[in-house]
C-alpha cells in the first residue's frame, strides 16, 4: 500500500514508520521538519505543516490511506486547541481526497466504568490531561461526522512504552484491554503492528479500537 504518515518522528510515528517499511509498504511522510528523516528505500518525505493552512488534501493524492500520529507538542501551551485544529485539518484533507483516515489518539477516552472515561478519573495525570481532552474531542467529532469519511480511531493501552515487537496482543473497543494481573499495557512496537494490521485488513471502520496484552 501507499500510506501517508503524519508525525513520523514522534513516539508512535517512529514505530509506525518502521512497521510500515518493514512490511513492504510505501510511506509518504508529511513532515514539518524534513531534516529529521533520513532517506530510505520506500520512504518519500514532503515538507508539510498541518497547522499552516496549506492544501493538505493535495498531499494525499495517490495514497491508499493517511495515518495520523499528529501531536501538537506536550510542552505547547496551546496543545488542546492546536491538537484539535490539526486533527480537523487532517480529517478535512482525508475527506476531500477521498482516502481512509486512521487517527491515533490517547487512552483517556476509554471507559473504565459505566459512563466514566479514564481522563475524568481523579488520579489522571495533570500533565497529560489537556492532550487527552483534545483527543477525546477529536474522537467525538469523528463519531458525529455525517459525511462518508472512512475513519478509524486508535486508542493505545493505558500504559504505552518502548519494548518488544511480539505481534501477540488482544484488541478491544470502548474499554481498556487488561491482562491477568489487571494491567492495561502494550509496547509501542506492538501498537504499530495493530495499526498496520488494521490498514491491511480493516475491521474497525468508522469506530474506535484499542489494543493490549
Amino acid at each position: 500500500m501507499n500510506i501517508a504518515l503524519i508525525g513520523a518522528t514522534g513516539f508512535v510515528g517512529q514505530a509506525l514508520l518502521e512497521e510500515l517499511l518493514n512490511r513492504g509498504h510505501q510511506v509518504r511522510a508529511l513532515q514539518r521538519d524534513t531534516s529529521k528523516l533520513a532517506a530510505r528505500s520506500g520512504l518519500e518525505v514532503h515538507s508539510v505543516d498541518v497547522l499552516a493552512g496549506g492544501d493538505l488534501a493535495a498531499e494525499l493524492n495517490g495514497v491508499d490511506a493517511v495515518v495520523s500520529a499528529f501531536n501538537a507538542g506536550w510542552a505547547n501551551p496551546n496543545l488542546h486547541d492546536d491538537f484539535l485544529r490539526g486533527s480537523d485539518a487532517i480529517a478535512d484533507a482525508a475527506r476531500t481526497a477521498g482516502v481512509r483516515l486512521v487517527a491515533v489518539g490517547g487512552a483517556g477516552s476509554l471507559f473504565i466504568a459505566p459512563g466514566q472515561q479514564l481522563v475524568d478519573s481523579p488520579n489522571f495525570p495533570a500533565e497529560w490531561k489537556s492532550g487527552a481532552l483534545a483527543a477525546r474531542e477529536a474522537l467525538n467529532r469523528l463519531l458525529t461526522d455525517q459525511t462518508k469519511l472512512d475513519w478509524t480511531f486508535v486508542s493505545p493501552a493505558m500504559h504505552l512504552a518502548p519494548g518488544e515487537r511480539t505481534g501477540q496482543f488482544r484488541l478491544g473497543g470502548e474499554e481498556p484491554v487488561f491482562d491477568a494481573q489487571g494491567e492495561s499495557h502494550i509496547s509501542v512496537e506492538d501498537l504499530a503492528v495493530a495499526i498496520v494490521n488494521e490498514l491491511e485488513a480493516p475491521q474497525h471502520r468508522r469506530r474506535r479500537f484499542t489494543a493490549g496484552y
